[in-house]
């Protein structure tokens, strides 16, 4: 099953993504190629702002040319760790700094083609701080009922894969406690 590299062949170097096309040997011998996408991995948080209310992200997406409702989040930078990268986008996309945050999963979004790995976190005791988007990036804070959310997400208008993760994954350890 396992698939030894042959030769490593970077088509595309990105700001945030490198592209590849390697060469790779099966476990028959065959020689094939695996196209992929080279991701740094990200961050991102759900956060509560008391026992019902979230606080999610709403923007334009270009690669889907739509608006979408996410939970904070963003790449991690060079010599940051996950929690690090949570607590700063935080801040940066809704102007609010946690008291208590913990880890609630990790995923792989896209295992085909990247090598993305997302950490997911909750927090809770949001305090308002000042929001700091980066000059690309014009998001819109939205304070949204928990299960308002989740009512987005089985009816299509929550579409992104990290914030439906985090929401349901979340219903399934409240709905337990």
């Amino acid at each position: 099953m396992i698939e030894k590299l042959v030769k490593r062949n970077k088509i595309y170097n990105g700001s945030i993504i490198d592209v590849f096309c390697d060469k790779v040997k099966l476990s028959n011998g065959f020689i094939t190629s695996r196209e992929y996408l080279s991701h740094p991995g990200a961050a991102a948080v759900l956060p509560f702002l008391d026992k019902k209310n979230i606080v999610l992200v709403k923007q334009y997406r270009y690669p889907i040319n739509q608006i979408t409702y996410e939970i904070p989040a963003g790449k991690i930078d060079k010599s940051e760790n996950p929690f690090e990268c949570a607590l700063r986008e935080l801040e940066e996309e809704t102007g609010y700094k946690v008291k208590k945050m913990k880890k609630l999963l990790l995923f792989h979004p896209t295992v085909a083609f990247s090598t993305e790995l997302i950490y997911i976190y909750v927090a809770f005791g949001l305090e308002k701080g000042m929001k700091k988007t980066d000059n690309d990036e014009f998001v819109e804070q939205k304070v949204l009922n928990f299960n308002s959310a989740i009512k987005m997400v089985k009816s299509g208008k929550i579409t992104d894969a990290k914030t439906i993760i985090a929401l349901l994954y979340m219903e399934n350890i409240l709905k337990r406690s």
